[in-house]
């Protein structure tokens, strides 16, 4: 079965030399069907907007796998209190934001209740210990809700280009399935 990976960036986007950006060139070179959606206005971004985006893409690209980073866990956390028309084999939660993040640009995105259905198969959620947009006993706490697998990177911040993943081997060879 072909793997639809759709890629799904957080609050000012995840470009070059962002592991989102550098994993889907990935992908896409190992000939994987990949998809990596911009949504507008990455610095001031809308709900409405956002949701409205994500459910067309969806429609058009019918991922089976989806790798969310930060403001996008948000997202995909909205759509599936509304409901979803897709069911994927893996979900895969990048540093989310706290549920109640209080940042000024991104308050209609918040507080989030964590939905009972996510609408994946598996589902793993990967946090840092010093990311400053969640804290760990708060990551616990999420993957406690959702029941899923949690992994935990050793001071990786925000898991993100300004920490240092640009090349990211892990996520790589769990989209790849190198193991």
């Amino acid at each position: 079965m072909q793997k639809n990976i759709l890629f799904l960036h957080g609050w000012g986007g995840s470009d070059y030399p962002h592991w989102q950006s550098v994993t889907a060139g990935e992908v896409a070179k190992n000939y994987g069907c990949v998809s990596f959606l911009r949504f507008s206005d990455v610095d001031f971004p809308k709900l409405d907007i956002w949701k409205y985006e994500l459910k067309e893409h969806i429609k058009d690209f019918k991922p089976n796998i989806v790798v969310c980073h930060s403001l996008a866990n948000t997202l995909w956390f909205h759509l599936c209190q509304e409901g979803l028309d897709v069911y994927l084999d893996k979900l895969y939660l990048v540093a989310p934001p706290r549920v109640d993040c209080d940042i000024k640009e991104l308050k209609e995105f918040f507080p989030i209740d964590i939905p009972k259905n996510l609408y994946a198969k598996e589902i793993k959620l990967v946090v840092s210990t010093n990311d400053p947009y969640l804290n760990i006993e708060e990551a616990k706490e999420i993957q406690k809700k959702i029941g899923c697998e949690i992994v935990i990177l050793e001071n990786a911040g925000h898991i993100n280009a300004d920490s240092g993943y640009g090349k990211w081997e892990w996520i790589e060879n769990e989209l790849l399935n190198r193991y």
